[in-house]
């Protein structure tokens, strides 16, 4: 039987890029996703519709496949990994592979570092092939700054100088797809991160070089930080001060971790800010 690999969340920045490297290197992929009318894959890859949520859905997208790449919407853990990695044990799946996040089971990075501990827990206890993969702030968070910078206005800061080992997305997608296709990365976690920390106000210096304009960022206060969480992204109160310690713990340095995973698994150095920021220049033009 040849091997077909299910991808989860196959339609956001990580899991259509892990999509389009499968196909790539001719595998057989089948994507998973809650619409299938937004799902842009390449030829040949087979398009499913389902839910984590929906028992049955899943057991209709794990039959046949090999190997399973799980990712899940960011947010509080409800039971999604545990649904698919008990799914995935039940349809005779071999390999799985995690999408957390860094700093997870980190208690003084706040709420959040919370949300893939069962999930990590239920992947390691399936008794399957394992791979866990934790990375750090992703290089496309940056296009969260398009409003201000089409409006002319500074960036929001709010985590000051505090410096992140921020990651290419595609550096993540390369790493799960060779831990989905090759064997010798069960076992591991892996914690990605690109080749240097840096903050959201070297970011902007950089960014400003590659852009040839000037990208101001405005430091916010804590107060003003939940504000902005409240009134920009709709956050209630409760969920807004998580964000907030998870704010001053990458403000004081916490999140300040560079890895040697990337080049370790991918045998190359990790792409630094500077290089997903020139092949992603056209994305901060105006239209």
């Amino acid at each position: 039987m040849d091997a077909m690999i299910l991808v989860t969340g196959a339609t956001g920045t990580i899991g259509s890029e892990v999509v389009r490297q499968l196909a790539g290197r001719g595998a057989k992929v089948r994507a998973f996703t809650r619409d299938p009318a937004r799902a842009q894959v390449p030829a040949g890859v087979e398009v499913v519709r389902g839910d984590l949520a929906d028992p049955a859905s899943l057991d209709a997208a794990l039959a046949g496949a090999t190997a399973a790449f799980l990712l899940r919407p960011p947010g509080p853990d409800e039971g999604q990994d545990a649904a698919l990695a008990a799914a995935a044990r039940a349809a005779g799946v071999g390999r799985l592979v995690k999408l957390s996040a860094i700093g997870t089971g980190e208690p003084a990075a706040g709420p959040s570092s919370m949300w893939h501990v069962d999930g990590e827990r239920a992947v390691r206890d399936s008794g399957l092939a394992w791979t866990v993969l934790r990375p750090s702030s992703f290089a496309s968070n940056t296009l969260t700054w398009l409003p201000a910078l089409h409006a002319g206005e500074a960036v929001p800061n709010m985590t000051g100088d505090g410096p992140s080992g921020v990651i290419d997305p595609r550096d993540i997608a390369e790493v799960a797809v060779r831990a989905l296709l090759d064997a010798g990365h069960a076992g591991r976690t892996y914690t990605l991160t690109g080749p240097e920390a840096i903050s959201v106000p070297g970011q902007a210096t950089v960014l400003a070089e590659v852009l040839g304009r000037p990208v101001p960022t405005r430091d916010l206060s804590p107060d003003e930080t939940r504000d902005f969480l409240r009134t920009a992204w709709g956050m209630d109160e409760t969920r807004a001060d998580g964000v907030l310690t998870g704010v001053a713990f990458v403000r004081a340095g916490g999140n300040a971790v560079v890895t040697e995973d990337v080049p370790e698994v991918l045998g190359r150095p990790a792409r630094s800010f500077r290089t997903w920021a020139e092949d992603n220049r056209s994305l901060f033009e105006p239209s």
